[in-house]
């Protein structure tokens, strides 16, 4: 069989380039090596009558504008607000933070001025935060007249932004985002629940440099979060490209990108099938696409070495939890909250839980970022019952003498002694429980290292440097070769900004027109 584009990997960013290149009239094949489409996205049946909405939580990074350029309105797709978050306190009444300054100040007592100013600076940055994460990074080589119009729309970005939002940009940007937060708020338990956002599943500590700027990305999101949470978003784009005419085929895994006279010329599958296709997109992440996917000595070595450079170290584990009852908060009994922060009450918790990594031992207090789904949607569990789903960080992959089902019960006890302050009735109601180690995500879901956002977030691995500048707009070395996942740019979490860009960049290709 022969296509003109052929994806790799069929998760929101795959279904999403599917959805668009099929709209331009081009035969499109997706490829998904997992039973399911969505990739991390996907709901998951973890018990029998237990169903958690995917791995990676929906923290409103769907731009209302990359929904309308994809057409998912007509295939069902809608926002809800986002739900706020309840930053849990060991001996407290923790705070209940709500994105909406007036909610909250009733929690939030002095700081709550000062929180009213934190959200309107980021609604100051999100116009500009939505231009660039909703658009290809600007060129580093300007050359046509499309590459001078976007970086003059850049600039017209940032100039609206005003000279004084734009120079306090610039100074906090690079910082680290315990000493931003410091400079607005006295509560240590508001800072570090602010924080935890910036450094969660990644390799970084919230002392370190730059991890503001995760911050900014995630406060200025342009965002909302989708009805139905991540699998909702999947089901749409999965109606969108059939409606368009792409082939969907999932239990068909990629064992080769094929490259014929040095470009790209289809893919191989697992079982042995060749597929021929002018172009290729892999939404895999960008070291298994150019390091696993491609013959071994078919790429020049300096750009081998630019994808052998990029870091992605996982450090965050999944944990679900099956529940025969509510997840009770003690200081907040009769109260139900559908996301739970639980970091220690102080930065330098989050700090100290960072620290395990380095020595790569299971944090004994790690950070909980929890979402109970059948708070909104009773669906998920039986009647009377609940799911927990909770972001374990810090987890690293390398942990020393490996994962195996011991030290995954190891993590597991250490999840359920942090809670047990919080919630004491949690152990009783527990029905079943599943540990994904960041080495079971690695195998599941093919995670490079384990990291799920296909790269660390960090200042040298974001905007022309995401994954790399040979590839970082979304056009690659290899001629036909494309890459269109949470590794290049607008990408990480449940967004499928990058397949979008990697499929509009190859059809304003000339060759590809």
């Amino acid at each position: 069989m022969s296509y003109d584009v052929a994806i790799v990997g069929g998760g929101p960013n795959g279904l999403a380039a599917a959805a668009r290149l099929a709209a331009a009239g081009r035969s499109v094949i997706v490829l998904e090596r997992r039973a399911a489409f969505g990739g991390l996205s996907a709901a998951i049946e973890f018990h029998p009558g237990y169903r958690a909405p995917g791995i990676l939580f929906d923290e409103g990074l769907v731009s209302p504008a990359v929904a309308e350029r994809l057409g998912l309105a007509a295939h069902g797709l809608t926002f809800t607000e986002p739900a706020p978050v309840y930053l849990a306190e060991e001996g407290g009444r923790g705070i209940l933070l709500d994105r909406d300054p007036a909610r909250a100040a009733g929690e939030l007592d002095a700081d709550a001025e000062a929180y009213s100013a934190y959200r309107a600076f980021f609604a100051r940055l999100a116009p500009l935060v939505e231009q660039i994460v909703t658009s290809p990074p600007p060129s580093l080589t300007p050359a046509a007249l499309g590459d001078y119009r976007e970086l003059a729309r850049l600039a017209l970005g940032a100039w609206k932004l005003g000279r004084r939002e734009l120079l306090e940009l610039l100074r906090v940007a690079p910082m680290c985002v315990a000493d931003f937060l410091n400079e607005r708020f006295r509560s240590p338990l508001l800072v570090a629940g602010l924080a935890a956002p910036a450094v969660a599943a990644t390799w970084a500590g919230p002392w370190s440099a730059g991890t503001n700027t995760n911050l900014i990305l995630h406060e200025a999101a342009p965002g909302r979060p989708v009805a139905g949470g991540p699998p909702a978003l999947v089901a749409a784009l999965e109606r969108a490209a059939r409606a368009a005419g792409a082939e969907l085929r999932s239990g068909a895994e990629v064992a080769r990108i094929r490259l014929d006279g040095g470009r790209a010329a289809g893919v191989e599958l697992a079982g042995g099938e060749r597929l021929d296709a002018a172009h290729v997109v892999a939404t895999s992440d960008p070291k298994r696409a150019f390091l696993d996917l491609v013959e071994p000595g078919a790429l020049p070595i300096g750009i081998e070495n630019e994808f052998r450079r990029i870091r992605m170290r996982g450090t965050a584990a999944k944990v679900h939890l099956a529940l025969s009852g509510e997840l009770e908060i003690a200081a907040r009994r009769g109260e139900r909250f559908a996301a739970i922060r639980v970091g220690g009450g102080h930065v330098d918790e989050l700090e100290r839980a960072f620290d395990a990594v380095k020595y790569r031992q299971i944090s004994p207090r790690p950070h909980l970022e929890i979402r109970v789904p059948t708070v909104h949607d009773a669906s998920l569990a039986p009647s009377g019952h609940h799911v927990v789903s909770i972001l374990v960080s810090y987890a690293p992959v390398d942990l020393a003498g490996g994962w195996d089902g011991r030290r995954n019960a190891e993590l597991l006890d250490a999840v359920l002694e942090r809670l047990a302050p919080l919630a004491p009735r949690l152990a009783s109601r527990i029905v079943a429980a599943q540990v994904l180690s960041p080495a079971d995500l690695a195998r599941e879901f093919a995670l490079t290292g384990g990291q799920l956002h296909h790269g660390e977030p960090a200042l040298d691995q974001m905007l022309v440097m995401r994954p790399t500048p040979s590839a970082a707009r979304y056009r690659t070395p290899v001629p036909g070769l494309w890459l269109g996942g949470s590794g290049s740019h607008g990408g990480g979490g449940v967004n499928p900004a990058p397949g979008l860009l990697a499929a509009e960049a190859l059809l304003a290709a000339p060759r590809a027109r």
